[in-house]
């Protein structure tokens, strides 16, 4: 009954054990605060932070675990966790107030207008807040406002170490909606070593928040830790966040604002962005100075492949010689005309049905088989226990998998792991594996696109080197490599071969990724064609 109490305090407790030295006054006094409470008191807390936002009514807090809710909120109101008179803006009056409630108020809403065209027209008559009972004196419940909202998504972070995860990852591992794998987590195993990196990290989440709500973004830069930050997947998370507020700079057209962003940002992608943004503000030389630069040594294949574009765009702009071009094998090319297909159908599709028969099967795999065999043959590569890597039960992957660190850290496993495909029983191999983890969670396997027949005849007619051409690609730069690999892959079980397919419709460009992996499968004599498709002209 009171499962969600007992997976929070299951969360509390291993916040308490592994950041003992770490946690600040407030957080000590809440948790051992929180355990003196009767249990219907913790219960309602905990119901009212694992749901969205910090307003509630009374009328809409009805559990019957907890019975009376003014009784099992006394405590806490008597705390100070929950106000029980807030001061609420117009806005959050209208968010929590219904459309007739706010005609007895407002008599905007008499009209027939829409509430977002009253609350606009009210806010500037009616920007002081004030309690529920001064808007609404018909009201005849209270409002709560859970004051400890942020210390309680300080401690989610603590526990979980990233933004995306929330307390019902308890919920959905109970009821086998989601798995994942038991990984031996050591009690020196956690996410952040000092109170600055909590402070920093929580800080960045603020940020990200906000940023989300579109406040401005000037206000938001300059919440942001200011100096690149010692801890590697910290200063990560910062960088990232820095190349979405350049990002947004641009949308707004603020570009000096965004290269100052992208400057201070080490995220790949960042460099790219800046040249582009000198570029349209016609800093021509500068922009030829860093592109050399980065041409000397580029950060990953996207940014060399992206450079001779730009710079070719530069020269130009400085009226100086093209750069010399870099002539490329073009791929295998497929030309088919079909009949228009139904809306619901997509061009992928159509194609498969097209060339599909049963002694030569096609399957719509995109990335989801080449990253599912590498997942499945290097499982134990990813969910090495190592140091740091794992601090609860509700890991996809390491907490450092898209770090540069990440395969350097596991060099040794990972080379185990491609060994196989040098001896008879790495498809034995990676059979078992899918058989033993299926569904366990996994940033790598894609189960709801796996099959046994997909896999079977994946094993039978892929090479083992190409297997492991495709898995180095991906090491070198997981972060890029997991996308674009082709749409469809066809075999020919009998003759043991195959060959994968980037299918093309009417007006459509391969893109950059796509681009990458053809000439990688191309260099590695992996069988790789581009389809372009034409439809077919209705007969009149």
């Amino acid at each position: 009954m009171f499962y969600y109490l007992a997976n929070f305090w299951t969360a509390l407790r291993c916040i308490a054990d592994r950041y003992s030295d770490l946690l600040c006054p407030a957080e000590r006094h809440f948790i051992d605060t929180l355990a003196a409470l009767p249990q219907s008191t913790q219960a309602l807390l905990v119901r009212l932070i694992m749901r969205k936002g910090e307003l509630f009514r009374e009328s809409k807090i009805l559990y019957a675990e907890i019975g009376d809710t003014a009784q099992a909120a006394a405590p806490l109101i008597e705390l100070g966790w929950i106000d029980a008179e807030p001061l609420l803006t117009l806005d959050e009056l209208f968010a929590l107030l219904t459309r007739p409630e706010l005609s007895r108020i407002f008599g905007e809403l008499h009209s027939g207008r829409s509430k977002t065209d009253a609350l606009e027209s009210l806010r500037a008559r009616h920007a002081e807040a004030r309690t529920m009972a001064l808007w609404y004196p018909h009201a005849r419940e209270r409002v709560y406002r859970v004051g400890v909202a942020a210390l309680c998504a300080r401690l989610r972070i603590l526990f979980f170490g990233n933004f995306r995860q929330d307390w019902s990852e308890f919920v959905l591992a109970e009821l086998q909606i989601f798995k994942y794998e038991p990984v031996e987590i050591s009690a020196q195993s956690r996410a952040f070593q000092t109170r600055e990196e909590i402070e920093q990290f929580f800080a960045l989440y603020q940020c990200r928040q906000r940023l989300g709500q579109e406040q401005s973004i000037d206000e938001v830069i300059e919440l942001i830790p200011p100096r690149p930050l010692a801890n590697e997947w910290l200063e990560s998370r910062r960088a990232k966040l820095l190349f979405q507020i350049g990002r947004e700079y641009e949308r707004q057209q603020q570009l000096l604002q965004a290269l100052n962003a992208y400057a201070q940002s080490g995220y790949p992608g960042a460099r790219l962005r800046s040249l582009r943004v000198m570029e349209r503000s016609g800093q021509y030389g500068a922009a030829l100075e860093l592109a050399q630069s980065a041409a000397a040594q580029p950060e990953n294949e996207a940014e060399r492949q992206q450079l001779p574009r730009l710079l070719g765009r530069i020269h130009r702009h400085l009226d100086l010689p093209g750069p010399q071009s870099i002539c490329r094998t073009k791929p295998e090319c497929l030309e088919v005309s079909l009949p228009q297909p139904e809306a619901a159908i997509s061009v992928e599709r159509a194609v498969l049905a097209h060339w599909s028969r049963p002694e030569a099967p096609v399957y719509y795999v995109e990335n989801a088989l080449i990253n599912s065999l590498f997942g499945l043959l290097c499982w134990e590569a990813i969910f090495a226990p190592l140091s740091g890597a794992f601090f609860h039960a509700f890991h996809s992957g390491p907490a450092d998998l898209w770090s540069p660190t990440f395969h350097r850290r596991r060099q040794g496993l990972f080379e185990r792991c491609l060994a196989r495909l040098e001896e008879d029983s790495y498809a034995a191999h990676i059979k078992q594996v899918f058989a033993h983890k299926h569904g366990i969670q996994c940033a790598f396997v894609y189960w709801g696109a796996l099959s046994v027949p997909l896999l079977d005849t994946a094993l039978q007619c892929i090479p083992a080197l190409h297997l492991r051409r495709c898995f180095e690609r991906l090491l070198l730069d997981l972060r890029q490599n997991r996308a674009g690999l082709p749409d469809l892959i066809q075999f020919w079980p009998q003759e043991r071969r195959y060959r994968m397919i980037e299918v093309k419709g009417p007006g459509d460009r391969l893109q950059d990724n796509q681009r990458r992996w053809i000439e990688y499968c191309q260099s590695v004599e992996i069988p790789v064609a581009v389809c372009h498709v034409r439809w077919q002209q209705a007969a009149a």
